[in-house]
């Protein structure tokens, strides 16, 4: 009877231990797989984050120390594989950017007021060619007294033109007026050169088929275009060269005043009412000085011509046959006047008429 009792004690056990474990397994099994959820998410999430510092032991401090110094070869090893993978299996090759020399065309004019003109324009020249410029062109006057004044123009290289333009400007005596511009040619340049370079090349093209020509008429035609090129091509060289002595060179016209010259300095016109007022009025003194002016000039030529005229009116009448009287009409007589005509006899009255008839 034991037994029996154990056994069926031992049977109700694991019938209930079997039943709890079915009760069990569905929330171990959601456990497990919300905590290997996590547990990715951590992953991922450690992997795209920056690394935080952990607080350890000793020996996690000690495996950090030497994972430190092998972070600096990682680094310049990513470095390497992301400029390799740029797009491609190439190599990024670095920009390099070329400077290109400028073309630029400098022209100055300068007005100087000096005490000495003559002096003042050795001074400059000795200036000019201190600098590696030359004397362009020259025209000066001179007079007796303090009215001299000199043009002079020189050519200066670009690195010195500042310099020397000052100097011009502050040794020579006052300077009065100064006037610069800068003008970048840098692309008719280049198109000129091109053009040269494309214009010599057809050149020698069309001289290579003159040599194989063996017909009169191709070889007359490849003639006339090689004297069509050639003159193409020594225009173009010509304004190369022209270009190339405009930018080589900087152009400064120098002009040199006596103390005695009065140099009109311009005025900035009034605008508004007031400016357009007085416009108005300088345009009507203008007007009437210039018609004075024209009468002045023609009023001796007006008065000999009417002194001409009237001599020639009084000849004229001098000259000129006197008209005849006209001749009076003849007056008649009383005898020689025309007879008078009788009156008509007086019409008989229609009723007396009438009166004899009924009688």
């Amino acid at each position: 009877m034991k037994r029996l009792r154990l056994t069926a004690g031992r049977a109700r056990g694991a019938r209930w231990a079997s039943s709890l474990m079915g009760y069990l397994v569905i929330p171990l099994a959601m456990a497990a797989f919300l905590l290997a959820g996590c547990a990715g998410g951590a992953e991922t999430s450690s992997g795209n984050s920056a690394p935080m510092p952990a607080v350890g032991t000793a020996a996690d401090g000690a495996a950090q120390s030497k994972a430190m110094p092998e972070a600096p070869a990682l680094a310049e090893s990513a470095a390497d594989d992301a400029s390799r993978s740029g797009g491609g299996s190439e190599p990024v090759q670095a920009i390099k950017i070329e400077t290109v020399d400028r073309s630029i065309i400098y022209t100055a004019e300068l007005t100087v007021q000096a005490q000495d003109v003559a002096k003042a324009s050795d001074s400059a020249k000795q200036i000019v060619l201190g600098a590696g410029g030359y004397v362009a062109d020259e025209k000066s006057t001179a007079f007796s007294g303090s009215s001299s004044e000199a043009v002079v123009t020189f050519k200066i290289p670009p690195a010195r033109y500042a310099e020397v333009l000052v100097k011009l400007g502050r040794d020579l005596g006052e300077r009065r007026s100064l006037h610069q511009g800068a003008q970048d040619v840098t692309g008719e340049v280049a198109d000129v050169a091109a053009r040269v370079k494309s214009a010599e090349a057809a050149l020698d093209q069309f001289r290579l088929l003159l040599t194989k020509a063996d017909k009169i008429g191709e070889i007359l035609e490849i003639e006339r275009e090689i004297q069509n090129r050639t003159a193409e091509l020594e225009s173009l060289q010509a304004r190369q060269k022209a270009l190339a002595e405009q930018t080589g060179m900087a152009t400064v016209t120098l002009t040199l005043i006596g103390p005695n010259i009065v140099v009109d300095i311009p005025e900035e016109e009034p605008s508004g009412f007031l400016g357009g007022l007085e416009v108005g009025w300088n345009a009507l003194v203008d007007a009437v000085e210039i018609g004075l002016t024209l009468l002045g000039t023609l009023l001796p030529w007006l008065i000999v011509l009417a002194v001409l005229w009237f001599a020639t009116w009084r000849i004229l009448r001098r000259v000129r046959p006197a008209r005849p009287a006209p001749t009076p009409a003849p007056a008649f007589t009383a005898a020689e006047k025309a007879p008078e005509t009788e009156a008509p006899p007086a019409p008989v009255e229609a009723s007396s008429t009438s009166a004899k008839s009924e009688s």
